[in-house]
């Protein structure tokens, strides 16, 4: 039975790990501001999500564990909060997103 448990936990933290490189690809990649905002929140919502799993399958029932679920509760109730905050600053301050008109502009030929 410990086998299923260590490779459900590395799946875990593989699957969390790949999810942080693509949402910092993203962060990188992306055009604007809101588009970034969303690849930060892949990252923190898959991979960290994935990565805390993978820990706590890794802890057991123990008191690391029930420190990792509070880490998690942390990130799931602040994230979404902090994107709704910065998101709606933005728009107040009159950021305006990147439209797809916008960046590619057609071509004349």
């Amino acid at each position: 039975m410990m086998i299923w448990i260590d490779v459900l936990s590395w799946f875990c933290l593989v699957a969390g790990g790949f999810f942080c490189m693509v949402g910092a690809a993203g962060m990188l990649r992306m055009p604007d501001f809101y588009t970034r905002m969303h690849a930060a929140s892949v990252t923190e919502t898959l991979g960290a999500g994935l990565v805390l799993l993978g820990l706590l399958l890794q802890a057991g029932f123990s008191l690391v564990s029930v420190k990792l679920l509070m880490v998690a509760l942390l990130i799931y109730f602040a994230s979404p909060t902090a994107t709704h905050a910065l998101a709606r600053a933005a728009m107040v301050r009159g950021l305006k997103p990147l439209l797809a008109d916008e960046e590619n502009p057609p071509s004349k030929p």
